[in-house]
């Protein structure tokens, strides 16, 4: 999504919520859920500048800023499943650090500031503390961000029993990692709770998320980066997020309060 794109899409977002974000006494959460390469990053830092043009304070936290460690998650590919070394799949967020960000942000001040967690993806760690930004008063607006943001656990249990694709056939055979992971959603569930308004930002399909996500490897790749994906370990790689991302495009738009459809090439069709 271009800067451009995304400030004008911003505009018409907080729009819509404008009156509900001014009339809030505390702040405002506005969950923006969207699968990978759909632009989130980008819509949130440009709420963040729609917000402050406004004169409200305002804040981005992304799921992805509450990683657990490289070392938490080692112990849980030892103790649980060996594919929770990847980092993505409900179950390897830290959400207590998470839900005591949201609370300590309300009341946030001078004396007190708050800081935002960040995650450094290079290291595919989190940053010291020290290093992550702070907060100083109370923001009138939280943008919060995630691929599977708003997404619940599956209805039917037997619907976790067929293998999606080849990492869960040839890496998770008896199924043990899916249903871990799925039973880890009903987790979030107060997080999302927490969620004043949710805007989805609608992919037209997988095979498109999958080819967004390629895009975004190409130029890793071409230079040198030293965790740059090959097509082979790009496809693994997005397969751990098959079986939850085809689920959001199922489920998510009943529950938004405002969806966002985009084309292959990320714009917006109904807006």
């Amino acid at each position: 999504m271009e800067s451009a794109d995304a400030s004008t899409l911003a505009a018409t977002v907080l729009g819509r919520f404008e009156g509900a974000v001014a009339q809030a006494e505390q702040p405002f959460v506005l969950g923006l859920s969207g699968l990978q390469g759909s632009g989130k990053s980008t819509l949130a830092a440009a709420l963040v500048d729609a917000a402050r043009e406004r004169g409200w304070a305002a804040v981005a936290l992304s799921l992805d800023d509450v990683y657990l460690t490289r070392a938490e998650r080692a112990v849980l590919a030892v103790e649980v499943h060996p594919l929770l070394r990847t980092r993505g799949v409900p179950g390897t967020h830290d959400l207590a650090l998470l839900a005591s960000t949201l609370d300590a942000l309300a009341k946030a001040s001078p004396g007190k500031p708050v800081a935002i967690p960040r995650f450094d993806k290079g290291r595919d760690d989190r940053r010291e503390p020290a290093l992550w930004p702070a907060i100083a008063e109370p923001p009138k607006l939280v943008v919060l961000e995630g691929w599977c943001l708003g997404v619940e656990p599956a209805v039917d249990p037997a619907d976790l029993t067929e293998p999606m694709n080849a990492l869960e056939r040839c890496e998770d055979p008896d199924g043990r990692w899916r249903r871990w992971v799925d039973a880890r959603l009903a987790e979030y569930l107060p997080v999302w709770k927490r969620i004043d308004a949710l805007t989805l930002l609608r992919a037209p399909s997988w095979d498109v998320v999958a080819t967004w996500r390629a895009e975004a490897e190409k130029p890793l790749r071409e230079r040198g980066e030293p965790g740059a994906m090959d097509d082979a370990a790009l496809s693994r790689f997005l397969q751990h997020y098959e079986r939850i991302s085809r689920r959001a495009l199922e489920t998510l738009e009943q529950k938004a309060g405002l969806t966002i459809h985009l084309d292959k090439s990320r714009r917006a069709t109904n807006l």
